[in-house]
């Protein structure tokens, strides 16, 4: 089956996402930095912003374990666009040559539902795809096959093969793959090219 639809990722795909850029700022001494985000503020409770729990709610058994980072803890929500420093090179100019070719464009993104007005806000270049699905919005996670048939209803309902999913994960790639979609873990813009033009898509 012929893919005739993309679908992005969004953090590290489209948006230069990197919690530690907003660390090094309150954490000069690296190897403070790399305790704080590998025992402390970590992926995996991150991801219970992503499956909507909020900032709030979420920083305060950390404050309670850890008050003496109070701060530093509740600037992963206060502090959220220190994360990001714009596109990721290449792609919107990937995004702009499949909008011309009229391929249609979606996002399926694990993002916290408060920040999402943000992310409008500040990169235009959200308003290009037909529909974004926010995790945090749906209450559910990449790589639940649940977000992939709710991200296909809000494609029209392809079959899986339609539609080429970039991601950076392995593991969400992994769980597209099991459902038939067509797939490329993203390592850099010049791969994808290659990808899409293999797909026939550019």
């Amino acid at each position: 089956m012929t893919a005739r639809i993309a679908l992005f990722d969004l953090g590290r795909v489209v948006l230069d996402w990197e919690p530690a850029r907003l660390y090094s700022r309150i954490f000069p001494d690296a190897a403070e930095r790399t305790r704080f985000l590998t025992e402390i503020c970590t992926m995996d409770w991150h991801t219970r912003h992503d499956a909507g729990v909020s900032f709030a709610d979420n920083a305060e058994a950390l404050v309670a374990l850890y008050p003496e980072y109070e701060d530093a803890i509740r600037a992963w929500g206060g502090r959220w666009m220190e994360m990001f420093d714009g596109y990721i090179d290449g792609t919107p100019d990937l995004i702009d040559r499949l909008e011309a070719r009229g391929v249609p464009l979606y996002a399926l993104s694990n993002m916290p539902s408060e920040t999402w007005p943000l992310m409008l806000q500040h990169f235009p270049l959200m308003h290009r795809f037909a529909h974004v699905v926010v995790s945090g919005d749906i209450g559910l996670v990449k790589p639940d096959p649940a977000i992939y048939a709710h991200a296909l209803e809000k494609m029209g309902g392809p079959a899986p093969g339609e539609v080429f999913f970039v991601d950076d994960s392995a593991k969400n790639i992994a769980a597209a793959d099991a459902l038939g979609f067509r797939t490329h873990l993203f390592e850099g813009a010049a791969g994808l090219e290659r990808a899409l033009k293999a797909e026939g898509l550019l």
